[in-house]
């Protein structure tokens, strides 16, 4: 029997990460993570998984993100009970991350089934609940850096720096197959940039038979930049939005990002360099995360404040309670409001987004990548208007880009590193990119690194392939694919969106009422001649003397 490697996320899109290999002594998986991105994307996280979770011997976890662990709880409610081995910075950061995910399915869940209920309908169930987080604590291994572990028959395993966030890994696997020859294979997980607050650049030994790799910012580089220089661009930014007299709203993810972020403006504080009134942390995740970076602070590189200074400056209010939140929209300039997601798509940051885009004197400041499909690219792309909660909101404030938080490696570091760790006598796999980011990387991979075009693969989602020490072997794909690849970047949803404001600006911007009627009836008609069943049908529009008498003309 053959090694075989299943592809079941994070292929064709950026989320998702799950790959699961079997092999004679059993199978496991590397990282189950959540999909994020537009509705279709996120729909994958409610259909069947494509294995039986029970099977599994355990799970190998690269780091902490919602979108490498965020389907756990769901493997234990579908009766999951083994080892999830992870760092042990990553099992602290697991403890409130996956608590804080379950309330949110839980959340989403009672307030779609109190919108069912109104059209007398069936209520619907959690993705998962705090009992299946809570589930998934108990079975956490916390393993070192450097050090091998053997997880299961015929399986060693051994954790290096990603240099990503706090405690993420690239993993090396050796599996035995039937014959009793070894399969070496590497997993990057997500890969750090070479210049980061708090830890050493990405690191792990070379020679695999198959190495697969993150390709996030495939084909794309970010400006060279020291610490210091990005310190720089962020006083820039800061100084620029508190000149204009509004907030600066920062969309930021709970983990990394706000502790890089607030590490850098304590600095900027601290040197007199900036001066907002409030620096808001909004969110209760963010602030359980900054006390596990507290906690561990020891294994940080380049910080520039003490550990009593660190995360402490007088002027930082890291928020929890709800009541003190909605207190922050009555601050109408002067602060910087940090709040998750990142990506604008959940949490408190559409609070402060409603409440600040539709101000010509506030700024909004991207520090990160923002997936397709999400409020943030939407809002990036330079939307002038946006739907939150359901609401059309304008935007009028600034919005800018700093893409040197980026916690990804670019291009350049991508492919450095990949070069570090040849040779790779099997293939190179591509994941957690979009397909133009990583086949703009495989392209450079195959004419710099003298490796041949079947020797660099683009898997898609639920692709399985044979590995063999001395190449890839058959490769199956699923019989019915569970998304359509072409609704992975924008899909009918994100359309659909843009189409009814676009409707909207056509039906205000009419010269007469008339003519609102006859692009409604021409729009009917266009769907009657699709076969699709539109609404009841529209009244006929009279003659236009017809109408003046109807209005008492």
């Amino acid at each position: 029997m053959a090694v075989t490697l299943n592809f079941h996320g994070a292929a064709g899109t950026v989320t998702g990460s799950c790959y699961r290999v079997v092999h004679p002594g059993g199978q496991f998986l590397v990282d189950c993570g959540l999909f994020q991105g537009n509705k279709s994307v996120r729909d994958l996280n409610y259909k069947p998984m494509p294995f039986d979770p029970k099977k599994l011997d355990f799970v190998l976890l690269t780091h902490a993100h919602i979108d490498h662990c965020g389907l756990l709880p769901k493997l234990a409610r579908l009766g999951y009970r083994k080892a999830v081995i992870g760092t042990k910075p990553t099992n602290g950061l697991l403890e409130f991350l996956l608590a804080d995910s379950a309330g949110i399915q839980e959340s989403e869940a009672e307030r779609e089934t109190k919108k069912r209920s109104r059209r007398a309908e069936e209520p619907v169930e959690p993705l998962y609940t705090t009992e299946d987080a809570k589930q998934v604590l108990q079975n956490l291994v916390g393993v070192d850096y450097g050090k091998w572990i053997e997880p299961g028959a015929g399986v060693r395993a051994r954790y290096w720096n990603a240099g990503h966030i706090l405690g993420s890994a690239s993993i090396e696997v050796e599996v035995k197959d039937s014959d009793g020859k070894t399969v070496t294979i590497l997993f990057s997980g997500d890969l750090g940039p070479d210049e980061k607050v708090f830890y050493m650049e990405p690191d792990a030994p070379a020679g695999f038979d198959y190495i697969i790799c993150e390709s996030t910012y495939g084909g794309r580089e970010r400006d060279d930049y020291t610490l210091v220089q990005r310190r720089e661009s962020l006083k820039t930014e800061i100084n620029e939005a508190m000149r204009r007299g509004g907030n600066l709203v920062i969309p930021a993810f709970a983990v990394e990002r706000s502790q890089e972020l607030l590490h850098d403006i304590g600095v900027l504080i601290k040197s007199g360099e900036i001066d907002p009134k409030l620096v808001f942390l909004d969110s209760p995740l963010a602030s359980k995360v900054t006390g596990v970076y507290k906690k561990f602070d020891a294994m940080f590189e380049d910080v520039e404040l003490s550990a009593n200074e660190l995360f402490n400056d007088p002027r930082f209010r890291i928020v929890e309670a709800v009541e003190d939140s909605k207190a922050i929209n009555q601050i109408r300039g002067g602060a910087i409001i940090m709040s998750a997601s990142g990506m604008a798509d959940a949490g408190r940051i559409k609070h402060h987004l409603r409440n600040n885009l539709p101000r010509a004197n506030a700024t909004v400041l991207f520090v990160g990548y923002q997936a397709p499909g999400t409020l943030g690219q939407i809002i990036q792309s330079g939307a002038k208007e946006v739907r939150i909660h359901s609401e059309l909101v304008p935007v009028r404030a600034k919005v800018r880009s700093l893409g040197n938080y980026s916690a990804h490696a670019d291009d350049s570091e991508l492919r450095a590193w990949i070069k570090e760790r040849l040779p790779a006598h099997g293939a190179i796999f591509l994941t957690h990119g979009e397909d133009e980011e990583r086949a703009a990387l495989r392209a450079e991979i195959i004419a710099d690194d003298g490796l041949g075009g079947d020797q660099v693969i683009l898997p898609m989602l639920d692709d399985a392939f044979e590995l063999h020490p001395s190449g890839v072997g058959a490769v199956a794909h699923p019989a019915q694919q569970r998304i359509d690849p072409a609704q992975m970047t924008s899909d009918w949803h994100n359309a659909y969106a843009s189409f009814i404001i676009d409707l909207s600006h056509q039906l205000q911007n009419a010269a007469t009422d008339r003519q609102r009627l006859e692009l409604m009836a021409e729009l009917r008609d266009r769907l009657g001649t699709t076969g699709v069943s539109s609404a009841p049908p529209a009244r006929p529009i009279p003659p236009a003397g017809a109408m003046r008498e109807e209005m008492g003309e």
